[in-house]
C-alpha cells in the first residue's frame, strides 16, 4: 500500500473520530439516578402485583420448614416457681 493511500485512510479515520466525538458531546448524560427514572413505573399494576406475589410464594416454598418449638413458660409461672423454691 502506498504512503499516500495510508495517509488518506488515516485522515478519513480522524474525520470519523472527530464526528463521533461531536455526537457524544451533544448527548448529555442523565444527571438523575436511573432508579429515580423508573421508580413507580409499576404502581397499581395488577399484573406486576401478581408476579411479585407468585415470586414471594416460590421463595417461601424453598425455605426449610421450621420445627414447632415447645411453648415457653410465661414469666409469671417461672417467677412463681422460683419464689416457691426460695421459701423451702
Amino acid at each position: 500500500m502506498a504512503v499516500v493511500e495510508i495517509e488518506l485512510r488515516v485522515a478519513a479515520l480522524e474525520d470519523e473520530v472527530a464526528r463521533l466525538k461531536e455526537q457524544l458531546e451533544k448527548v448529555a448524560p442523565s444527571q438523575e439516578d436511573w432508579l429515580d427514572e423508573i421508580y413507580g413505573a409499576f404502581d397499581n399494576d395488577p399484573i406486576y402485583e401478581e408476579a411479585m406475589r407468585l415470586g414471594r410464594e416460590y421463595r417461601e416454598s424453598l425455605r426449610p420448614k421450621a420445627n414447632k418449638k415447645p411453648a415457653r413458660k410465661t414469666a409469671t409461672k417461672a417467677a412463681s416457681k422460683t419464689a416457691k423454691g426460695r421459701k423451702g
